[in-house]
């Protein structure tokens, strides 16, 4: 049993939250608000830590995710006055990027890959294929766009109108949000929106991180050398380690595999 003195006073602890992978709406091997929501809740509850830090290794995904999970990050962080600080590993890459805004300062590894302050939206067309091969298209609709940007059909300029628009007022969504929790650390007059990519030396020249860094060395200057690190992530259920999901997880690591690819990684 452990007795704990009250003249004597505990080191400080940090809480460490890992945000890895791709950004998306479902499936365990993404990341997403429902399941690294009660981590999130967890990691800022859980011994009144000193602050909570983001280790972050994502190249994006759904903005609307991203939305939802750097909301939490943020109402937590207010709501019980702790700091959160970001540490990037290999990339915070668009919605990855998304995620380390939510925090109050943002350090990177020299070689980290960070910003694409940008949106896209990517699809194929094979009406043509599919016109070869002797096969007709069959689909109906009550609603004119309700097929818009339909892969089997030829591409529709007033479709391709309507998702710039889309894309244009997600894109200021983003932009919104970077200069709202980047406020005054930004340069005047130059452009950081445009989905470009930096490393870690020059995205800190431009105001989008605070400084090159790692977590356990920064942490122990901040907090001391004896700081306490708890480490909070998702964890696998029983049946998923069995294989149970496998198949779901390995489509799903293709995907994540070649949104990496897209930064060299």
């Amino acid at each position: 049993m452990r007795i704990r003195l009250p003249f004597l006073k505990s080191p400080p602890s940090v809480s460490v939250i890992r945000l890895s992978g791709m950004i998306g709406a479902q499936g365990r091997a993404v990341l997403n608000d429902a399941t690294i929501g009660p981590v999130i809740e967890k990691a800022f509850a859980k011994g009144k830590p000193a602050a909570v830090a983001l280790e972050i290794n994502s190249p994006g995904g759904s903005p609307v995710q991203s939305s939802l999970i750097g909301a939490r990050i943020r109402r937590l962080s207010e709501e019980k006055n702790i700091p959160v600080i970001a540490f990037v590993e290999d990339v915070a890459a668009s919605g990855g990027y998304w995620l380390a805004a939510a925090a109050d300062e943002i350090y990177a590894d020299p070689s980290s890959v960070v910003g694409s302050i940008g949106v896209i939206s990517a699809s194929f067309g094979v009406h043509e294929f599919i016109r070869e091969h002797g096969v007709e298209r069959r689909v109906y609709t009550a609603g004119q766009s309700k097929s818009m940007l339909d892969p089997f059909r030829p591409e529709n300029p007033e479709d391709v109108a309507r998702l710039k628009v889309l894309l244009e007022d997600i894109h200021e969504n983003f932009i919104d949000h970077v200069k709202t929790r980047r406020a005054g650390k930004l340069p005047e007059g130059q452009d950081l929106f445009t989905g470009e990519i930096w490393l870690a030396k020059r995205a800190a020249e431009l105001g989008l991180i605070d400084g090159i860094g790692h977590l356990k060395p920064l942490l122990k200057e901040r907090f001391g050398d004896k700081v306490r690190l708890r480490r909070y992530g998702v964890k696998r259920g029983l049946l998923s380690r069995f294989g149970v999901q496998m198949m779901q997880d390995a489509v799903q690591g293709i995907e994540e595999r070649a949104a990496f690819a897209r930064f060299g990684l």
